[in-house]
């Protein structure tokens, strides 16, 4: 059964009906131009998931298929996603409880597998046999990786910041670099275009599915908490995506009657690329963008953030806040969560940057978002 409903945009709140999204090139809403926002039938859903089989299984990316904009099971791509480990080391904390959601154990080492096993599951969906996007290294390493496991061909518009070890991950799934002049925002126009003037090809990258598919971190930090809910979860915010998909699973979680509340959801960005920090500082309900970012942070250098609306909202809407660090703090968090085990790139590392700079109490749960072998900067 399918349960999403509607699609509705989080800029001017008109509604879709998802037929009518499923059929555009570029999922995103027709009047603005903004990023859209599943609903689903959660009644149904609730009678599906309160049993105890649900409630009692390991926690995987799959296992939460019903909040999932999924047609078709018997098309799921999946490389074995999800299930990362939560891990708590007491000398990463000062005070409270310190938890690393650790995403580098992830397939590709990133976090962006979750988003790209359903993106691929809704190209075969769509009969595609190609799919496109634009990439600052980690989306586009993960979606050659599963379209390749698809047996799709893939191509990835990269701007010129992104690294070595990246492209050379790109490549070796056999995805094409289709390398372009600007930041993430140019790439992200000529892989539209791309797809518009492609038929035959699905876009893939920051849309819905992508929202969609990374709720399960959320998910399975409740799961892996014997359904409680942390009185923090940290964040790092690049084109937004993450930090809403993980507010969404909260709150969707209490909708179905699983847990009573949603946490607070700090977002973190570097100094050198912070629109989502600005807007949230100056009250704005629009996103200033960021011209061609410059920050050792690469794969959160979006200056122009696709769901930068959607991460104000999180933030708000859960009473949290948003943090900005200089790339020497994330560079110095990268470096103690690998002294204590736990290699991370820099960008990996921004969120846990947020939480040494404030003074969090209670249960507190930080994203470590990509594996350090990614992005190496300054170990050479």
């Amino acid at each position: 059964m399918v349960y999403v409903t509607s699609f509705k945009c989080f800029r001017c709140a008109r509604k879709y009906k998802p037929q009518e999204i499923e059929k555009l090139p570029i999922p995103r809403c027709r009047n603005c131009g903004s990023a859209l926002d599943a609903e689903y039938d959660y009644r149904s859903i609730q009678k599906l998931i309160l049993r105890d089989d649900f409630m009692r299984d390991d926690p995987t990316h799959w296992k939460y298929w019903a909040f999932m904009p999924v047609k078709d099971l018997s098309k799921v791509v999946t490389l074995g996603e999800g299930g990362t480990p939560l891990l708590e080391n007491k000398r990463l904390g000062k005070t409270g409880r310190l938890l690393v959601k650790y995403e580098a154990a992830n397939p590709t080492g990133s976090f962006k597998d979750r988003g790209s096993s359903l993106e691929i599951t809704k190209a075969l969906e769509h009969g595609k046999r190609k799919v496109a996007l634009a990439s600052t290294g980690n989306m586009g390493a993960s979606v050659a990786a599963y379209a390749g496991f698809a047996g799709l061909e893939c191509k990835v518009f990269i701007p010129d910041i992104v690294g070595k070890e990246k492209c050379t991950q790109i490549k070796a799934y056999g995805a094409e670099i289709v390398a372009v002049e600007g930041d993430y925002s140019v790439a992200m126009k000529q892989a539209e275009e791309y797809v518009v003037s492609h038929s035959d090809s699905f876009l893939t990258g920051d849309y819905p599915w992508r929202s969609e598919g990374t709720k399960t971190v959320g998910f399975e930090i409740a799961d892996q908490l014997y359904w409680h809910v942390p009185d923090h979860v940290v964040v790092p915010v690049g084109n937004g995506t993450l930090i809403w998909s993980i507010y969404e699973a909260f709150r969707e979680l209490a909708l179905v009657k699983i847990t009573e509340r949603i946490p607070r959801i700090i977002g973190v960005q570097v100094e050198n690329c912070a629109p989502v920090v600005h807007a949230w500082e100056n009250e704005l309900g629009e996103i200033i963008p960021v011209q061609d970012p410059k920050t050792i942070a690469t794969a959160i250098a979006c200056g122009d953030p696709i769901d930068g609306i959607a991460a104000l909202r999180a933030i708000r809407n859960s009473g949290g806040e948003a943090l900005r660090v200089t790339d020497g703090e994330a560079l110095s968090a990268r470096d103690k969560l690998a002294r204590n085990g736990l290699f991370v790139e820099p960008s990996g590392a921004v969120a846990y940057a947020g939480v040494l700079k404030k003074k969090l109490s209670g249960t507190v749960v930080v994203i470590a978002t990509g594996h350090g072998l990614k992005d190496m900067y300054g170990l050479e």
